[in-house]
């Protein structure tokens, strides 16, 4: 298909919008609603969000009296999934395929004064007895197993009038080095051998050349000093195609924009035009508030390439979707690079394998001009095939990668956008996924990453099949953590929750499920935490521009790694790990996003981000350069809060390339409370600042050691750990506070006669997925229901202190893809902790690996001093936390506080210190 001009010389085409009100039927329905078109019909009816099936659509239209005896056609932009159109109750044709345009011609002989058009749209559901020539596991269908089905009339709908002799397609190609372009002109059978002039203009609308030729053969014609494509300066050319009778006069014209542009990759690195290019992307789902897949309007996809490409990123990679036609038209426009990729589909087959191969042709023919589209994908994450254990599935990769090449060699091709633990089996791009929160996850983002900049062997077939020629450039193409939005800012016009708050709950254990969220966070108390719910919303949305921001420093660390793309643009639903939410509102933590999501970027590291004040840290720095280069003469400036501030030398490096300072040492500054400091950066070069960022340290206030609550213990190791940190360790009947990791009958007598325990439940003590080392007994009825030992298992939280450990490894808990917001309430012994109340990446060597169970609501009001929970604040669970057992009790904590040694790391002996300070006073004051 072609994107026709509407003019209004005799003869050439013109058009009609069919969008607006349609009658709309779901199969068995009797009586019509009125649908907008283009929406799918979940979009519009609200009873209808997750429905499959079958409807029809009709409506009437009324030809101009001037479009007598022209050729009218009605073409669609795209119907999901199968589609058959009548005309005043006649066949037209058929179409199969959700994505792509089609259209009928409108026979002469069936057109009347009054028409009707309708349209019968099957949208398959999984069942193959119902539709067996295309279930919906055997089509390209995307994220629809994600976030609900797109059934009905979806991208626009129009009549044309035209001569029968039209063009059909225009591809056309351009080559940046000689200006030469080469039109493939397709047009309709009676218009072979007619007259084809091709008018030429430039980036600002002037003549540049013409050529002309003859319908049925290719047109070439070169441009002299053209005008690269890039992002910076995204010069579009516009081809004015007209075909002409042999009298002269105009029969049809049409127009097609295109640019000059150039990707390749050379020594495991990319180059655009011939120039470096660091890939700063986002994953783009292209879903919208109301019309879930149609785009609002052109402003609104405007707008949110503006806010791209204001926060720093560079290319968009829109995922598993063929979009709407201006979704490509505005990143031509606007200057952003695409990297596209075919639906999926769920189970393959031969059928399936066509399937994705149509479409993937259908692609090339309607967006194959568009100088933004730089790579495309055949899979992702091996969806649809089973590369991991199919040797065929493997080898229909290889031959499509080989096809799509053969069909367009001027982009690159990915075969499997891949993740653990499928791979790549022939590739331009050696791209993976992996998802670590920071600071859950920190040591195995670290391992990842190291091991993916080296080249890993897990990117690549095992089997001995893959053709891997060792310089594909390395791309972290997913990774990310979620943040959440503030309800307010994605109601509906009408100042509603959205429809979709009440999906997700079949995510993530239930922890993606929206609704209800304010209600969770009073039902936990947890304005005590966050002060309030809005305060909530900006710490989280700080907690994800945190990780955000050391994930990328981490990547732009080492120089084989030429690219990364973001999870991701938008929040998609349910799922809220975008830059901006479903409404388009940009994140409000990103402010500053675009100084680390940039060509040049400083990247400072520590092995440690807490230390003592008054003590001096390692700080290790580089600078990444990306597509640009660092001048001779350029210096770092570094300055830390409230103390000393320098200077350093910056070597001349070229692009794509990464500048090692070494490392340096800073003297932190006095102070007499525990604080955030900031250490502030920045690069200049001939007077001007051409790169900042900031990295802050938690600095702790010298520890006081008079006082200090003394201590039983029967663990030699806990024993000799107290005392170097200045703790008296005396027998258990002299003792302010008993320390274990684990508690048997014994202690909970103890502690109902009066004692206080600490209990550092961090899971280096074998317990029964409680705090006890004793197995319980089992209850009655004595008799074998859950196995041949009589009497029904008692639970991991019915023996006293009535606590579950739960190792969060396997669970929801775990802090990957969907986030765990942990947190700290800086109350009580805890107040003096810097920074919070979410916890940071100087927490990282002392994250839980392990969580509390068995606490009701209403104790996380005064006795659960930390806690977290999962996605829209589902799933809580403590960290610490208190309970009273008669005349005693017990404080627990599943932080690590002993894996370094005593007082090396001053977040591990804050954290000690206030778990047993808070034992000490379990009933309000010290033990006499």
């Amino acid at each position: 298909m072609t994107v026709r001009a509407t003019v209004t010389e005799a003869g050439a085409c013109e058009t009609i919008s069919l969008d607006g009100a349609w009658n709309f039927r779901m199969d068995g329905e009797t009586s019509w609603r009125t649908a907008n078109v283009p929406n799918p019909w979940q979009a519009e009816f609200a009873d209808l969000r997750h429905s499959f099936g079958k409807a029809v659509y009709t409506r009437g239209f009324v030809l101009p009296p001037e479009w007598q005896g022209r050729e009218i056609a009605i073409r669609f932009g795209a119907v999901n999934y199968f589609s058959e159109v009548y005309l005043n109750g006649k066949l037209l044709g058929s179409h199969e395929g959700g994505y792509l345009p089609f259209e009928f011609v409108l026979p002469a002989a069936d057109l009347a004064g009054d028409n009707t058009v309708e349209v019968r749209v099957a949208l398959p559901n999984a069942d193959a007895s119902e539709y067996p020539d295309y279930p919906f596991g055997e089509i390209p269908h995307g994220k629809q197993s994600w976030y609900g089905p797109l059934g009905g009339i979806w991208q626009s709908v129009t009549l044309e009038a035209r001569d029968p002799r039209h063009l059909v397609n225009a591809a056309i190609h351009s080559d940046l080095a000689t200006g030469r372009v080469t039109a493939k002109l397709e047009f309709s059978a009676a218009a072979q051998g007619a007259a084809v002039e091709v008018v030429v203009t430039g980036p600002s609308g002037e003549e540049v050349t013409t050529a002309s030729g003859a319908a049925g053969s290719d047109i070439s014609f070169t441009i002299q000093n053209v005008a690269p494509w890039s992002p910076e300066s995204p010069s579009l050319y516009s081809a004015r195609i007209d075909l002409k009778a042999a009298d002269g006069s105009l029969i049809d014209r049409s127009r097609h924009t295109f640019g000059f542009r150039t990707i390749e990759t050379r020594d495991g690195k990319f180059f655009l035009n011939g120039q470096p290019l660091y890939l700063r992307g986002a994953l783009d789902q292209d879903y919208y508030p109301e019309g879930i897949c149609t785009p609002p309007s052109l402003e609104f996809l405007e707008d949110q390439a503006r806010k791209a490409k204001q926060l720093g990123l560079n290319l968009l990679r829109c995922h598993i979707k063929v979009p709407d036609p201006r979704y490509h038209e505005v990143a031509d426009r606007l200057g952003l690079l695409v990297w596209t990729e075919i639906p999926n589909l769920q189970y393959f087959s031969q059928r399936g394998g066509e399937r994705l191969r149509e479409t993937m042709a259908g692609i090339l023919r309607r967006d194959g001009n568009h100088p933004s589209i730089i790579a495309w994908t055949i899979i992702n994450e091996d969806w649809g095939t089973r590369v991991y254990e199919s040797a065929e599935h493997r080898q229909w990769l290889k031959d499509t990668y080989d096809w799509l090449k053969g069909e367009d060699p001027a982009r690159l091709v990915v075969d499997n956008s891949a993740c653990i633990p499928n791979f790549h089996v022939k590739t331009d791009i050696n791209d993976y996924h992996y998802y670590r929160s920071i600071p859950e996850r920190r040591e195995e983002w670290e391992k990842l990453t190291e091991e993916f900049a080296a080249g890993a062997d897990w990117t690549f077939s095992h089997h001995g099949d893959a053709e891997r020629r060792g310089d594909e450039p390395l791309v972290v193409s997913e990774f990310g953590v979620w943040g959440l939005p503030f309800p307010e800012q994605i109601r509906t016009p009408g100042g509603n929750e959205p429809w979709w708050a009440e999906t997700g709950g079949n995510w993530g254990d239930g922890v993606a499920y929206p609704h209800g969220i304010e209600n969770r966070f009073a039902t936990y108390h947890l304005a005590k935490v966050f002060g309030s719910f809005e305060g909530f919303i900006e710490q989280v949305q700080k907690y994800q521009y945190a990780n955000l921001k050391y994930e990328i420093e981490s990547m732009r660390a080492y120089p084989s790694i030429q690219g990364y793309v973001i999870t991701e643009l938008t929040d998609v639903h349910w799922e809220a790990n975008g830059l901006l939410d479903m409404n388009r509102n940009v994140r409000g933590s990103l402010t500053n996003f675009h100084e680390i999501n940039a060509d040049l970027v400083i990247v400072p590291q520590l092995e440690r981000h807490s230390a003592v004040a008054g003590t001096e840290v390692s700080l290790n720095l580089k600078v990444a350069t990306g597509g640009r280069s660092v001048p001779a003469g350029a210096k770092l400036l570094w300055s830390v809060e409230g103390g000393q501030s320098g200077e350093i030398a910056v070597p001349a490096t070229p692009g794509l390339a990464v500048a090692d300072l070494g490392a340096l040492r800073v003297q932190l500054p006095e102070a007499s409370e525990s604080r955030m400091v900031k250490v502030s950066l920045a690069l200049e070069a001939a007077g001007a600042e051409i790169a900042r960022n900031h990295i802050e340290i938690a600095v702790y206030a010298p520890r006081a050691t008079s006082g200090l609550p003394k201590i039983a213990t029967s663990d030699a190791g806990l024993a000799a750990r107290v005392t170097v940190l200045g703790y008296e360790v005396v027998d258990a009947a002299a003792a302010d506070v008993v320390l274990t990791r684990s508690i048997d009958p014994s202690d909970v007598a103890a502690v109902q006669q009066g004692a206080r325990y600490a209990v550092l439940a961090d899971g280096k003590a074998k317990t029964n997925r409680n705090l006890r080392t004793d197995v319980p007994a089992r209850e009655q009825p004595f008799m074998p229901i859950v196995d041949e030992t009589p009497g029904q298992p008692m639970g991991a939280e019915a023996l006293l202190p009535n606590i579950g450990l739960v190792e969060r490894q396997g669970t929801i808990w775990r802090g990957d893809w969907i986030a765990s917001f942990s947190w700290i309430k800086r109350q009580g012994a805890f107040a003096t902790l810097p920074g919070g109340p979410l916890l940071d990446v100087s927490f990282d060597k002392v994250v839980p690996r392990h969580v509390l169970t068995g606490f009701r609501s209403w104790e996380y009001d005064g006795l659960v001093h930390a806690g977290l929970a999962v996605g829209y604040l589902n799933k809580p669970a403590a960290l610490i936390a208190q309970r009273s057992i008669d005349r005693g009790g017990v404080v627990v904590t599943t932080f690590r506080l002993t894996e370094d040694a005593p007082g090396a790391d001053p977040v591990a002996t804050a954290l000690l210190d206030a778990v047993i300070q808070t034992a000490a006073k379990l009933d309000g004051k010290p033990k006499a």
